[in-house]
């Protein structure tokens, strides 16, 4: 533990990382890679939660016909289950993991409790949340900030496409400006697009940091834990 940087983590992942190539559903490969390497963090010592989307299934309201509120309900369905699958493939790799849902789904998860959550975490168990926040109108990255508050953990991994927070797109503009270090102030100031404002607020009042960097190699996730400097830092 005196070589890690951080001893608890929270690891948000879009639904869409797990679709790889395939753009929706679960791509295997995918799957096994990134499952490996959040096994080989945990294996170094560090307590592990997941927070997974669920856009690879589910994309929210298609059209204006549907309820907003039906369609928040079948993107928490989408979130329980990639996290399901998480868990079946971390479980392969020989880690033990509980899958912890907002909304009760008793057959298939365990109750959001926060104090039976930490007691996971502290016996090594990797958790993974579904069901977001269990409310319509919030997205997974609140539930995620939300949960990574909770919890107490050191940083809020946030897995995306790109490799920090730039000032503009840097796949439109070759010009975009990296960031190395970012204030929450000037997430929400500059609309960064970190995160959406209600989760980017929620971590700037609770100040819990953010590490934003890219998952296209999983290797990252290792490497952060480890110490690298990776990505960009909210803090």
């Amino acid at each position: 533990m005196g070589d890690l940087k951080y001893k608890r983590v929270l690891l948000k992942i879009s639904g869409e990382a797990l679709a790889g190539d395939k753009k929706q559903g679960i791509n295997d490969e995918v799957l096994k890679n990134i499952t490996e390497k959040i096994k080989a963090v945990s294996d170094l010592g560090v307590e592990v939660a997941v927070v997974v989307g669920g856009g690879n299934f589910w994309r929210g309201r298609s059209s204006e016909a549907m309820d907003r509120v039906t369609a928040d309900h079948m993107g928490m369905l989408a979130t329980t289950m990639n996290a399901l699958a998480i868990s079946d493939a971390l479980e392969q790799h020989g880690a033990v993991t509980r899958v912890m849902s907002a909304i009760e789904i008793r057959q298939m998860c365990e109750p959001y409790i926060r104090k039976r959550a930490v007691r996971h975490l502290e016996k090594g168990r990797i958790v993974i949340f579904a069901c977001g926040t269990g409310n319509p109108y919030f997205s997974t990255d609140t539930g995620a900030a939300l949960r990574a508050t909770e919890i107490g953990a050191d940083i809020f991994l946030k897995a995306t496409m790109v490799d920090g927070v730039y000032d503009k797109d840097p796949k439109v503009y070759p010009d975009a400006k990296k960031y190395e270090t970012v204030s929450h102030d000037e997430v929400l100031r500059l609309n960064l697009k970190v995160m959406d404002s209600t989760a980017a607020a929620l971590c700037r009042d609770n100040k819990t940091k953010i590490l934003v960097f890219s998952m296209e190699d999983p290797e990252n996730i290792v490497r952060i834990a480890k110490g690298e400097n990776l990505g960009t830092l909210v803090e």
